[in-house]
This record gives structure tokens, sequence and C-alpha cells, in this order.
């Protein structure tokens, strides 16, 4: 079962992953990518504080609380499943350098679909759109050529349920 999942997941990569796409789709999928690093994430954080008050204060309080539980499970899992990256083992060439060797859980969807779970919870209005871009950093990560789509999925359910988490455990924002 296990050898049958990573057969398919690779066959899906090889579907997804085109690096002669034209020049500003790279480039898109490059700055989507960047944008989950974690910058935007501190710079909306700081604003939501600012000018929203309590509620902004709640969100702060809940980001940090769900990336205190998402982190330290995100590290487990990479340990634990230690999967190398597809531009490590595979004929391919990423569009960038990753940060470490492994590629299971990925960071970037996790910390998107967290960050985008807390502000649904804030801005219910702009649901849609956080889910366009939670969506668009998690397969800018595999289109660049340093994750696999479950490494995606899996970091988007990590991240998104971490948020959850938070979320009830300090009450709605």
């Amino acid at each position: 079962m296990k050898a049958q999942i990573i057969k398919l997941d690779t066959a899906l990569y090889f579907a997804l992953y085109k690096p002669k796409r034209r020049k500003w789709f790279n480039w898109l999928m490059l700055m989507l990518s960047k944008s989950g690093n974690g910058g935007l994430y501190v710079i909306l954080a700081l604003l939501n504080a600012y000018f929203m008050g309590k509620v902004g204060n709640t969100f702060v309080q809940t980001v940090l609380l769900a990336f205190a539980i998402e982190r330290p499970l995100y590290f487990l899992l990479k340990k634990y499943f230690a999967r190398a990256r597809p531009c490590d083992c595979l004929a391919v060439k990423a569009m960038l350098t990753p940060s470490d060797k492994f590629s299971m859980p990925s960071g970037h969807s996790a910390g998107a679909w967290l960050y985008a779970t807390c502000l649904m919870e804030v801005y219910p209005v702009l649901t849609i759109p956080l889910c366009v871009w939670a969506a668009g950093v998690s397969l800018s990560r595999v289109l660049v050529g340093v994750h696999y789509p479950i490494d995606v999925i899996l970091g988007a359910l990590m991240g998104s349920g971490c948020a959850m988490l938070a979320i009830g455990m300090l009450g709605d924002l």
C-alpha cells in the first residue's frame, strides 16, 4: 500500500512539475511560495493587533498558540518521515533552494493554511481569497520542485487543524 501511494504521489508530482513553463508563471509561483515564508504573517498580525483592538490581540494570541502547536509537530513529522525532497532524489531541478533536506510535511503549506484559517475567523468575508492564497502557496511548493503533492496536503491539514485547535482553546475570535 505504501509503495502504491508513493508511486501515485510521484506520478502526480511529474504531472504538475513542469519547469519549462512561461517565465511569468514561474515568477508567480516563486512569489506565492515566498509569501508563505513568514514575514507576511508578522506584518498582518501587527496590523491586526494595532487596528482591531481586543479582536486583534486575541487574533495574535490565537496565531501564536496555533504556531506553538504546529511547529513542534512539524519538526517531529519531518524527522519521522525523513522523506527526501523531489529535487534531491528525482532527476529534477528546483527553482529555489529549500531550507532543509526533508519534504514531508510542507511547512509553507502548514503555515499558510494555519494563518488563513485564523484570518477566516476574524474576516469571514475573505474566506474564498484566503483559501485561494493558501492553496496557491501549497501548490507553488510542488510547482517550484521542492515538495510532493502529499507533502502539501498533509501540511494543509496539519496547519488548519492546529489553527482550529487553537481557536477552540481560546474561544471564537
